[in-house]
């Protein structure tokens, strides 16, 4: 995707949403991603696909989304962060610097693909910062996207949650019951 203007779209923040469900992929880059999925056994291979893809197609977010996958799925979880960054950077830059100014209208968060996509991007981070013991980055991260979706339309909640039930040790909060972690909602998060 190397430009909005180049894809027919006056909006960058449509182009990228669109791209984030997979339009305007070149045949020829679509190509490497289907191939290196032909080759989950062997992840060299596939990853060298992927990432000619990922330059064939650097702001696109299909080879990113690609990336990302197979390094998580390949338990390689600081490459999927790293892969999640960059993720994030195309997406704020889509969005325009404005973005997160304020929180996304009620409407963006449920049905705009690029404003979602960057919500997901940061609920996906913070998930990987804590499976990599960095508390204090998922905490951050868990902090702007509960700013960023206050009705807590990307379930990013539950992860505070986790976060703060393994702070705690394991224990349950006050007023939670041992197994209990909401089904949406930011209620019984600290800030």
């Amino acid at each position: 995707m190397d430009d909005a203007a180049n894809l027919g779209f006056d909006d960058a923040a449509a182009a990228f949403g669109l791209g984030a469900i997979g339009a305007a992929l070149s045949p020829e880059v679509a190509a490497l991603i289907a191939q290196a999925g032909l080759l989950r056994d062997q992840p060299a291979q596939a990853l060298a696909l992927l990432e000619q893809a990922r330059a064939a197609a650097p702001r696109h977010p299909a080879p990113l989304i690609a990336l990302y996958r197979f390094h998580f799925y390949g338990h390689n979880l600081a490459a999927a962060r790293d892969a999640g960054e960059d993720a994030l950077a195309i997406a704020r830059t889509a969005l325009g610097p404005n973005f997160g100014d304020a929180p996304p209208s009620d409407d963006a968060a449920r049905h705009d693909a690029a404003v979602r996509f960057y919500l997901f991007a940061l609920k996906g981070l913070a998930y990987l910062h804590m499976r990599l013991g960095a508390m204090d980055e998922a905490r951050a991260l868990l902090a702007e996207l509960r700013r960023l979706d206050p009705a807590d339309h990307v379930g990013g909640a539950l992860l505070s949650h986790v976060l703060a039930r393994h702070e705690r040790g394991g224990e349950a909060g006050a007023g939670e019951s041992p197994g209990a972690y909401p089904v949406r909602g930011w209620s019984g998060v600290g800030p």
